[in-house]
């Protein structure tokens, strides 16, 4: 039979395994617990971003160059914090991204644009309800939104 102190001196053991894993400086197990949650949806989200540039590059033909694309959208207390970066100015691209918000039904409560030598949006938005209250919004669902608009974009920027 094992005893307490081996039980307790395994657990204390895994504990410190997943805080150097996590790069945690937390001391307590539920903050070295908690670290390494955020360390795993952070790794979520690189291997989403990964998996998008990949589909993209599968998806765009041979001839043309695939232009690197990253957005990113957490979900806040009150909506979404979304960020859009690309390498090339994107004329247009800010409509068909506004157009995707207005077809979700996202109201943008803050945003800040740059397209000067590359495409920059940060904006902070959230969906209404009729008490006038933000409601959450599936991060997933705007990203996705943002995607095909950026998708619509290229190809109408294609065909000019």
């Amino acid at each position: 039979m094992v005893s307490r102190e081996q039980k307790r001196a395994a657990m204390y053991k895994k504990l410190q395994l997943l805080r150097s894993v996590t790069n945690s400086h937390a001391h307590s197990k539920t903050s070295i617990i908690l670290d390494a949650s955020k360390y795993i949806e952070e790794l979520k989200q690189k291997v989403e971003q990964l998996n998008q540039e990949v589909a993209m590059a599968q998806n765009s033909g041979d001839e043309q160059i695939p232009m690197p694309v990253q957005v990113r959208v957490e979900a806040k207390e009150k909506g979404f914090l979304i960020n859009v970066l690309t390498e090339s100015s994107c004329p247009g691209l800010l409509v068909f991204i506004l157009e995707a918000f207005e077809e979700l039904g996202l109201e943008v409560l803050q945003a800040r644009v740059s397209c000067s030598s590359s495409f920059h949006l940060e904006a902070v938005g959230g969906k209404e309800n009729t008490q006038g209250l933000v409601e959450h919004v599936d991060a997933q669902m705007v990203k996705q939104a943002v995607l095909r608009a950026i998708e619509n974009w290229n190809e109408s920027s294609e065909q000019e």
